[in-house]
């Protein structure tokens, strides 16, 4: 199944690779890092333990840049939001995202930051309007470890189940990419009506 990309996937890069990726992606969030997550665990559940990587390496090296990826958002804009500010200002729906994640941060609103990280930029939206608003570090950043850690279990239990329940295939990856999608736009369905139903 893997041939393609087993070099990479059997070599100890494969770390370093997941890792960046996962941080990038809150600033890029057309980065596939959940389907790089996805298919090393696909790998891992195919093969002997000395030539792929090892599930809770893979969890905690996607959950650690998660994490360190939200950080690094939220310190930048935190310095620079000011400017950040004007440009949220500008549109209507920025601000009433804004206002809304202030609005859940300030009240102990952590499932929020826990649903954006499934749905699609969610995880930079959260990150950067929270450093933005100038929201305290320990408001927002267990939050972001747990929804890191969430995340990264969620995709690398994908992956290997898939593969151990449909064998290391293509339709195994791609069925669990499918499941990583679907819980995506659950998500945003859910941070979209939140706000109305509190």
């Amino acid at each position: 199944m893997l041939e393609q990309v087993g070099s990479l996937i059997g070599s100890p890069w494969i770390y370093a690779v997941v890792a960046l990726s996962v941080l990038l992606d809150v600033f890029l969030p057309v980065l596939p890092s959940g389907v790089l997550v996805i298919t090393a665990a696909t790998a891992a559940a195919a093969g002997s333990a000395t030539d792929v990587p090892d599930i809770l390496a893979l969890t905690l090296c996607a959950a650690t840049a998660s994490v360190l990826g939200d950080l690094v958002a939220y310190r930048l804009a935190w310095r620079g939001g000011d400017r950040l500010d004007r440009a949220i200002s500008r549109s209507r729906r920025l601000t009433t995202a804004q206002e809304r994640l202030g609005a859940a941060l300030a009240r102990g609103g952590g499932a929020l930051v826990v649903l954006a990280r499934f749905a699609p930029a969610g995880r930079s939206v959260v990150s950067l309007g929270a450093g933005a608003a100038h929201r305290r570090a320990r408001d927002f950043l267990p939050w972001s470890a747990l929804a890191g850690l969430t995340w990264a279990v969620y995709s690398v239990a994908l992956g290997y189940f898939g593969a151990y329940w449909l064998g290391a295939s293509w339709l195994a990856t791609a069925v669990s990419v499918g499941a990583l999608f679907a819980a995506g736009a659950g998500a945003a369905y859910l941070m979209r009506r939140e706000p109305r139903a509190s």
